[in-house]
């Protein structure tokens, strides 16, 4: 064998090794997406049911009585700050 194929036999066994690692580095990057695409969807979910809520509250605001107001203003102002909290959250995750 000449240096000559030897230094090519070398060169593809190096390609080879490296190869599986890019391989090796592809499916775990397609992982990580499919794990940020399920957890982003997941994060969306959340955020609907709490915008949701919100609105029911802000219903029940709109036909509250006086007396119940109060009460009704307080379950709406925490489904809000729920709602900024998740939303500030999710905002901040997928800035990343």
């Amino acid at each position: 064998m000449t240096n000559k194929e030897a230094y090519r036999e070398k060169l593809e066994a190096q390609m080879r090794e490296w190869s599986a690692k890019i391989d090796v580095l592809k499916a775990k990057a397609d992982q990580a997406e499919a794990d940020a695409k399920i957890e982003y969807r997941n994060r969306i979910e959340d955020l609907r049911q709490k915008k949701e809520a919100l609105r029911v509250k802000l219903g029940e605001l709109q036909n509250a009585s006086d007396a119940a107001w109060k009460d009704i203003k307080a379950g709406a102002e925490k489904a809000a700050a729920d709602l900024k909290d998740a939303l500030q959250s999710a905002l901040a995750k997928f800035k990343q």
